[in-house]
């Protein structure tokens, strides 16, 4: 069983582009990035495929540096004729284990420009460092990460769902069914193994074995991360305890009850973040385009997957009896899935989000994810409770220069008029939130339908 990934499309530009560059396919493991390739490869007459952790795969790339002998090379190996450059993929999966297999990527745009060439692998970020930067226009970059929502739906066949949740504005009756889809999807995650295992058995039985397979495998990785002994603890350390943090800002100084001091938490937490592993969310301070991540401040913690992360915290039962996942784990598991999908969306650039403070004596606040619509900084809070209880939300409306505001919630879609506590009057966008990967679609309904007075 193989699902359809939102990448494919851009695969399929990226093919059709006559000035294609070659590829490289970037994200964490067991995100389905050889899976991916593996299926858009069918749209090709011919495919070679490289997996660098075979010797036999590698040698070529020991033998010859010149990017022409190699492809001559490989379409001699498998009776391919020259003339096929055009109509043929060759794909190098695992290229972090031979850095010199990056290097001469970016060769291949010059020397051999006919070849669809996409290259994949767990930990690039690592390998790169001793292949040096590339020149700029030489290679592109796509990111993958766990399925979303969208991809969620796509995966189970449920289209009529998929139909409505694409549908802005949304219909009210849509509401109940797309809610429970949801609740399922955020207790299980987005990993592909979890989701093809549960659309098999229906089970949360039969999942632990499943994420013990891919946990386990990212904490083998730990040699890979770390540059001595030292770093390895101290990234143990960050993966026994960080699910505990997950929503919270941290600090790196003693991280996790631990004796580590900010530097050795600060580089580990770096090094996760590089393997996609974990990732720090900074926070901004800014009210007007560009938004800008303040580095020097505390920043929140993001895992790879909701999915992992339940499981980790033994929660996933006690979450399919919840009406509203809102509530999960003192309310960290929403917020943190509605991050997750946020990200899923940006698939060309390496892009974070950011959430809002201000800190000011006797009147911090903290809005907990902001986006750029065109010239304005959108506010999001991800709440269960009342309209009245947006502290936070409120005080960047006195301070904003648009009426425009969204709150995510386990409510149905509505828009309202409303008045911060200081009298500042200002439009709410109440959406659901299963409509996470919907967010950028309803913020430009929302601005172009409701104008600013």
């Amino acid at each position: 069983m193989n699902f359809e990934r939102h990448a494919v499309a851009y695969l399929e530009n990226w093919k059709a582009n006559k000035n294609r560059k070659p590829l490289i396919l970037r994200g964490a493991r067991q995100v389905g990035k050889t899976t991916l390739i593996q299926e858009f490869a069918k749209r090709y007459k011919h495919h070679i495929f490289l997996n660098l952790e075979k010797s036999a795969d590698v040698a070529v790339f020991q033998t010859y540096d010149d990017p022409r002998t190699i492809v001559e090379a490989l379409f001699l190996s498998n009776n391919i004729s020259p003339s096929e450059q055009g109509n043929t993929l060759l794909f190098i999966d695992e290229i972090q284990e031979f850095p010199k297999a990056i290097r001469l990527l970016r060769y291949f745009y010059e020397d051999v420009p006919d070849l669809n060439v996409i290259a994949a692998g767990s930990l690039l970020e690592f390998a790169m460092k001793d292949v040096g930067s590339f020149p700029v226009g030489r290679i592109e970059y796509l990111y993958l990460y766990p399925l979303n929502f969208v991809e969620y739906l796509e995966a189970i066949g449920h289209t009529a769902a998929l139909e409505q949740l694409n549908t802005i504005p949304l219909k009210s009756v849509a509401h109940t069914v797309l809610l429970d889809l949801f609740h399922r999807y955020a207790i299980i995650g987005g990993m592909p193994e979890i989701i093809k295992t549960d659309i098999q058995y229906n089970n949360l039985a039969e999942l632990p074995k499943v994420y013990e397979s891919i946990w386990g495998t990212y904490k083998d990785d730990i040699e890979k991360y770390a540059s001595g002994a030292s770093e390895r603890r101290v990234i143990k350390h960050i993966m026994d305890t960080a699910h505990l943090y997950i929503d919270q800002r941290i600090k790196f100084q003693n991280f996790g009850s631990s004796n580590y001091r900010s530097r050795e938490v600060g580089e580990a937490m770096r090094n996760l973040d590089a393997a996609k592993i974990i990732q720090l969310i900074y926070p901004t301070t800014d009210m007007d385009p560009p938004i800008k991540p303040n580095i020097n401040k505390a920043p929140r913690l993001q895992f790879l997957d909701t999915g992992l992360v339940n499981y980790t915290l033994e929660i996933q039962a006690q979450m399919l009896g919840m009406k509203d996942l809102s509530t999960a784990f003192n309310g960290a598991i929403i917020p943190h899935l509605i991050t997750q999908e946020v990200i899923s969306l940006n698939t060309i650039t390496n892009f974070k989000p950011n959430f809002w403070i201000r800190e000011k004596k006797q009147s911090s606040a903290a809005v907990d994810l902001v986006y750029q619509h065109g010239d304005k900084v959108i506010p999001i809070e991800i709440k269960s409770g009342t309209t009245g209880t947006l502290r936070s939300l409120h005080q960047f409306m006195d301070r904003t220069n648009h009426p425009y505001a969204v709150r995510m919630y386990a409510g149905e879609y509505k828009i309202e008029d409303s008045i911060t506590t200081e009298g500042t009057s200002f439009l709410l966008m109440n959406l659901p939130y299963y409509l996470g990967t919907q967010l950028p679609k309803y913020i430009a309904y929302f601005t172009n339908n409701y104008p600013a007075n």
